[in-house]
């Protein structure tokens, strides 16, 4: 199993000060916290997309070319990319160029993001994106495959043969496709035999397994070989040296994230109860000491059905550096070698 931390560059006030931290300085802590991951070995670190006040990552690919140039060995992504609001032609361009400067470390992951705010930044309406995004992975896909592309749908402008540059470091990018609960988009990931990184923040791991059984079952059907069908976890998470410590650390970020996003979804308020329950057997935060998160990761994975790759979010920890690196480090060193194992 991979082992790899995902980054929204959140930006929030200290719970007990108020203070936020300037945004230059908030993204130099996030190359930092690659860099310390990159050291020690890590295998992904994942950078999301948002276009809200509260994060950074309006632009991940930048923030990616960024820790290529700082890193050695640790893998790079997006987390996701919204190609339904994108120009396939040049997401390639963008990640490619991050392969080449990371020489051959760079991936992406694909899909239709969680918040509505990039369809009518970009000139797209909220209800096309399902269409848009079909459209636009089957573009992306084209690309990866070939130098000089003739296309032509509904989104974007026909391509005749024009050559796209450059070309990436490794001799086919990695595209991983992120889903939420939507069983047509398991579905189409495992008929086009992409790797499915499965985004669960909530609920129960075991409610996923009929999603992915359906993901496996279209990639048996088409044709593909049962190890090209990863399957991915991207999971709240974070590691201090008790669960207690943990839990401290990451719920005041927390508890302001989701209220935050409540109100606008009108949602009733959190509380520490319900963050605990979370954190506890029938949930599916990974929060806590590094046993209890590698038991926990046990756990999911066999709920799952084995899993490739787990992806920690845990940005909601960001205000105190000290306690981020910790838990990276934690992470790093004794979390991932004995999930590996």
């Amino acid at each position: 199993m991979e082992i790899g931390i995902d980054s929204f560059a959140v930006t929030l006030p200290d719970p007990q000060t108020g203070r936020t931290v300037p945004a230059a300085e908030r993204m130099d802590r996030l190359l930092a916290e690659v860099e310390v991951a990159d050291q020690v070995g890590l295998d992904v670190f994942g950078i999301g997309e948002h276009h809200r006040a509260e994060f950074l990552d309006a632009a991940p690919a930048v923030i990616l070319a960024a820790a290529a140039a700082r890193t050695k060995r640790i893998r790079l992504t997006s987390a996701v990319t919204v190609l339904s609001a994108a120009d396939p032609v040049r997401v390639f361009q963008d990640f490619a160029t991050v392969d080449l400067i990371s020489q051959g470390r760079t991936e992406m992951v694909v899909g239709r993001g969680s918040f509505g705010d990039a369809y009518p930044l970009f000139g797209f309406a909220f209800d096309d994106y399902e269409d848009l995004f079909v459209e636009k992975l089957g573009l992306l896909l084209r690309l990866r495959e070939q130098t000089h592309v003739t296309w032509e749908g509904r989104f974007r402008a026909p391509l005749s043969g024009q050559g796209v540059f450059p070309r990436s470091h490794q001799p086919e990018l990695p595209v991983w496709v992120g889903v939420g609960g939507t069983p047509a988009s398991f579905a189409r990931a495992g008929a086009l035999g992409l790797p499915l990184m499965v985004a669960i923040i909530g609920g129960s791991f075991e409610r996923f397994r009929p999603l992915v059984d359906l993901y496996r079952e279209a990639g048996r059907r088409a044709g593909h070989a049962p190890e090209k069908l990863k399957v991915g976890v991207h999971a709240v998470g974070f590691v201090a040296d008790t669960d207690e410590a943990a839990r401290a650390a990451f719920f005041p970020g927390w508890a302001y994230m989701i209220g935050t996003v409540g109100r606008e979804r009108g949602w009733s308020g959190v509380s520490r109860a319900q963050f605990d329950a979370m954190c506890g057997p029938q949930g599916t935060y990974l929060i806590g000491a590094p046993e209890t998160v590698v038991a926990r990761a046990r756990t999911a994975s066999a709920a799952l059905g084995g899993v490739s790759r787990l992806t920690f979010q845990m940005s909601s920890a960001m205000q105190v550096p000290e306690a981020m690196q910790l838990s990276i480090e934690l992470l790093g060193r004794e979390v991932a070698p004995r999930l590996r194992g």
